[in-house]
């Protein structure tokens, strides 16, 4: 197995866990948030899908100047939609990590235009799994804090 496989089966494994736990907030709770500086539930998962389209962009070193989101005027409707509309763009990020051959991932550099901070291309991409990681800790916590069962991510 490639190092761009196991990336991809490691960032396969993490949406699978995510949505998991997307699907067990009711609908009722879309818009429930811990404290007023938060994001609200939903707004924590379309973060998260989101970033798909950012990621690509940047690992492909397009500008991210003058960036729009795909999501800019979309509603926040359900869970359902939400992974509906993302996953072209989920798609798009995925085939892009699969075609990094191992002196890609080894030798390109990335610079992350938030905080100009350099890293090479396979460690970058390790980054964005842990990115999503701790997201879907946080929601287990928004789910404990609601009283909502919480599936088991180790399944």
């Amino acid at each position: 197995m490639t190092q761009s496989e196991l990336i991809v089966l490691n960032f396969t494994e993490i949406r699978r866990r995510s949505i998991k736990l997307w699907k067990a907030l009711p609908e009722s709770r879309y818009n429930w948030k811990p404290d007023e500086k938060a994001m609200t539930s939903m707004g924590m998962i379309r973060h998260v899908l989101e970033a798909d389209y950012g990621w690509n962009m940047i690992i492909n070193n397009e500008s991210m100047t003058n960036y729009h989101t795909p999501w800019e005027n979309q509603p926040l409707i359900s869970v359902a939609d939400e992974l509906e509309f993302a996953q072209p763009y989920r798609n798009t990020f995925i085939e892009s990590v699969r075609q990094f051959s191992d002196r890609e991932l080894n030798e390109t550099e990335i610079v992350h235009p938030g905080n100009g901070e350099k890293k090479n291309l396979g460690k970058y991409l390790l980054r964005i799994g842990y990115h999503e990681s701790v997201h879907a800790g946080q929601f287990l916590t928004y789910l404990r804090a609601m009283g909502i069962d919480r599936p088991s991510v180790w399944d």
